[in-house]
């Protein structure tokens, strides 16, 4: 992108708005000054975010690099623009995340099997293991049995303890991927995965339990994805938070199926009966005749990246509760020096789309005739692309405790392609918000269409998780896949497209051709949904019975 182009891209983005105003529907119980605010969104101020973000100069915001921190920068001086207040570490907006990134040394880590009795069997790294150390030591040594614990789950409300009469504390964990099988909604949700079924949930039980390693065992119809994709993930580096106390194993370990079928083989056991048998109450762990030997070498780099945070008071100054906070997190995956061409992952969609959306939303808010009665807060989080962790810590380090937050709106990746009659709010059919969404989603000539992949856990896989574990409803507010002008197979197939050739990829640009209405859109709808929230007569709060309602009984416990 020329230098002159990038330029007017962010004096542009701090001008005034003169666009014509669009047409926001009225809704009942919606005032003025939201309805107003929210027709004041404007796609091309959006856009000059967008374009700004996702040029070359900001090296595709790898976090801990001039880039991420250049990006950083320039959403606080938007915010400071708006006159929105810092909220971030003493008195800026900016809160400092503490992180280590490890990279794992292939050709000197070593993985060997110790049956009590036959002959060693030595794990051929990438092809048979891939692991991580999270320690952040750049040597590791384990020397220790192997407890095959089923699927690695205590969920006390399904009344299911994988690790009930067995004591892991310095073992080496064998685990199943995913959860046990259900078609029964009362029951780890039938077919929709739970957190338990996610891999980061294995490895974070098994650090509470006092286990130095895991091993899960891959199989492609449980993982929904190949070997390939376990193995192309672990050869790059992996950040962690420090002082994070679910990091804790020496070896989080992935292994070939191949591989536990022998391991069990030398318990005399079957691996495909064994899964089987994790699957229905009754189950019990069990030690293996066998030990792992292993020795984990690392590299290990150490470094800061900020979240930008800053609020807008409500008219209710005097009270800290039902705060709404909108997320998008502004992290993209950097340079990759070892690629030729085209090397920097600029992160147009994703995503600098969700960071444009938070971005003029702010300005709406600030410059409305009237605010919201509560506080609402406004997250650009850095290192998601490396697991929730800038989202992570704010979660653990909230602008007010988490009981006082009522609702987290995320945005993430909103693909500018036309304008979308339909909205994914997967999540928030797990909030009494839901009734609210659903009238609102109607107003705006959205169709809400629900998650087309409920077994593959998408509901954790973004920013508003962060919030959801400590207990603050929350959900992302996304476009469907019908646009205007075109049938709901086009945009199946737009989808489709973005996911092969683009996303995670340095095509993933910003282009003059983008279509930025839907963005504002969904800029709206997020406006008006937020405005409503604060505007209840008491917090949002999980349906009853839902696996985030205790953490939410815990921090309003805490207050």
């Amino acid at each position: 992108m020329k230098k002159t182009a990038l330029f007017a891209s962010a004096f542009f983005a701090i001008l005034p708005a003169f666009a014509q105003q669009a047409s926001v529907p009225a809704i009942t119980g919606v005032p003025e000054a939201a309805q107003q605010a929210a027709a004041s969104i404007d796609a091309e101020k959006i856009r000059a975010h967008v374009r700004f973000l996702a040029d070359d100069l900001l090296e595709g915001r790898g976090p801990g690099t001039r880039g991420g921190d250049l990006a950083a920068k320039y959403i606080a001086a938007q915010f400071a623009v708006d006159g929105l207040k810092p909220a971030g570490d003493n008195g800026t907006y900016f809160q400092k995340v503490p992180l280590y990134a490890v990279h794992t040394i292939e050709e000197e880590t070593k993985f060997s099997l110790l049956p009590t009795n036959g002959v060693p069997l030595d794990l051929q790294y990438a092809t048979d293991v891939v692991t991580k150390d999270q320690t952040g030591e750049e040597s590791a040594d384990i020397d220790a049995p192997i407890v095959f614990v089923g699927y690695g789950i205590d969920a006390p409300e399904y009344k299911w303890d994988d690790y009930a009469g067995v004591d892991v504390k310095g073992k080496v964990l064998l685990v199943i991927v995913n959860e046990p099988p259900s078609t029964d909604d009362a029951f780890f949700k039938g077919k929709t995965m739970t957190y338990y079924g996610r891999w980061t949930y294995k490895y974070e039980e098994a650090a509470r339990k006092g286990a130095v390693g895991v091993l899960i065992i891959h199989r492609t119809d449980l993982a929904s994805y190949p070997w390939d994709v376990v193995r192309n993930s672990q050869s790059v580096e992996k950040s962690y938070l420090q002082g994070d106390p679910s990091a804790t194993l020496k070896a989080a370990s992935w292994i070939q199926l191949d591989v536990a079928r022998k391991l069990l083989a030398a318990a005399g056991k079957n691996v495909d009966d064994e899964i089987v048998a994790a699957g229905k109450p009754g189950f019990h762990a069990y030690e293996l005749p066998v030990r792992l030997k292993a020795h984990v070498a690392s590299k290990v780099r150490r470094y800061d990246s900020d979240n930008v945070v800053a609020e807008l008071p409500g008219e209710d100054t005097s009270s800290k509760r039902q705060a709404v906070i909108y997320s998008a997190h502004y992290d993209h995956l950097g340079i990759d020096p070892n690629l030729k061409g085209d090397n920097i992952y600029n992160g147009a969609a994703d995503n600098g789309t969700g960071c444009g959306i938070i971005l003029e939303m702010a300005r709406a808010f600030a410059d409305a005739s009237a605010r919201p009665p509560h506080s609402v807060f406004f997250a650009a989080v850095t290192a998601e692309e490396q697991g929730l962790l800038g989202s992570q810590y704010l979660g653990m380090h909230p602008p007010v405790p988490a009981a006082a937050i009522s609702l987290d709106l995320n945005f993430d990746m909103l693909n500018p392609i036309g304008v979308p009659l339909d909205a994914e709010v997967s999540g928030a059919e797990r909030t009494d918000f839901y009734p609210v969404v659903e009238k609102t989603a109607k107003a705006f000539d959205l169709t809400i269409q629900p998650d087309q992949f409920p077994s593959a856990g998408h509901y954790y896989r973004s920013d508003h998780f962060s919030f959801a574990r400590v207990g603050v409803p929350s959900f992302s507010v996304g476009q469907g896949t019908h646009f205007e002008g075109h049938d709901a197979a086009w945009g199946v197939s737009q989808m489709e497209d973005f996911t092969a050739h683009h996303y995670h990829q340095p095509s993933d640009e910003y282009k003059d051709s983008m279509d930025f209405r839907g963005d504002a859109k969904m800029a709206r709808f997020g406006l008006i949904l937020g405005w409503e929230a604060s505007s209840l007569p008491r917090g949002v709060e999980w349906q009853p019975g839902d696996e985030f309602e205790a953490a939410r009984k815990k921090s309003e416990g805490a207050q």
